[in-house]
């Protein structure tokens, strides 16, 4: 069975394989530091607690933005699982080409989203994850990564509000039960919801409209991009496992090589 790591900024999100089937996800804090021995006992009590057999796991894969851990993160997979993790970075074969100025500066996140949206539903493809960052990531019919977008993520962007406005509280984000908000919680919460849909409707119809790609699918992925997805009609398809299934192909990518 194959263990995928997505390291984000704000959580790990993890996957357990079994072939092509997605076993089941499990999410962890990144910001808590935590030892080689922490991970490993966490890692295999939380697959127990899923029915799954931590000894069944024989390959790992890591994407990870979050240098800091990595070392805990990896010796934990060789002490306690006995595995030594594929690290997403540059010279792992992915099946996407960079094309930008500065290829090296492109995040793994946003290789691992491009390689699997390209897998799955083909190119050309806008692929938006809505995370820490919200990130607009264009893909070519070639598998060719030419552009990509960074914007503050929901959360940041209500994070800032409540810390640096010292009478705005912290909120449920959420979207409100209309836009003409009457007091201060659905107010921020229109501002949040209804002006990220704002955002995301604005940055897909400009890409379409520089890029010149007519036939472009914008494929969304990350914790909250669900709610943004079913408010509007520009994005064709949600799914919640696009990262893992990214990771997943790039897995079998080396395993073929």
């Amino acid at each position: 069975m194959l263990l995928a790591l997505d390291v984000g900024n704000t959580n790990i999100t993890i996957g357990v394989f079994d072939g092509a089937e997605l076993k089941c996800t499990l999410r962890i804090t990144t910001k808590m530091p935590r030892t080689s021995d922490e991970y490993g006992i966490l890692l295999r009590s939380l697959m127990r607690d899923n029915q799954i057999n931590p000894d069944d796991i024989d390959a790992a894969i890591i994407s990870s933005v979050v240098p800091a851990i990595m070392y805990s993160l990896r010796n934990g997979l060789y002490k306690y699982l006995n595995v030594d993790p594929i690290v997403i970075e540059p010279g792992v074969k992915t099946g996407i080409k960079v094309v930008t100025e500065a290829p090296a500066q492109i995040g793994s996140d946003r290789i691992v989203d491009a390689a699997g949206a390209f897998t799955k539903y083909g190119g050309p493809v806008l692929v938006l994850d809505f995370g820490t960052a919200t990130t607009y990531d264009l893909v070519d019919e070639k598998g060719q990564f030419l552009s990509g977008i960074t914007a503050p993520g929901i959360r940041t962007a209500a994070k800032a509000l409540w810390q640096d406005a010292a009478k705005l509280p912290e909120i449920e984000i959420k979207k409100p039960a209309s836009i003409l908000a009457k007091e201060t919680i659905s107010s921020m919460q229109a501002g949040l919801v209804y002006g990220q849909i704002g955002q995301t409707e604005y940055i897909i119809d400009k890409v379409k409209e520089e890029s010149g790609f007519e036939n472009l699918k914008v494929v969304a992925t990350g914790g909250l991009g669900a709610m943004i997805a079913a408010e509007t009609r520009k994005i064709d398809i949600y799914d919640a496992n696009l990262t893992l299934d990214g990771m997943r192909f790039i897995y079998e990518k080396q395993r073929g090589r």
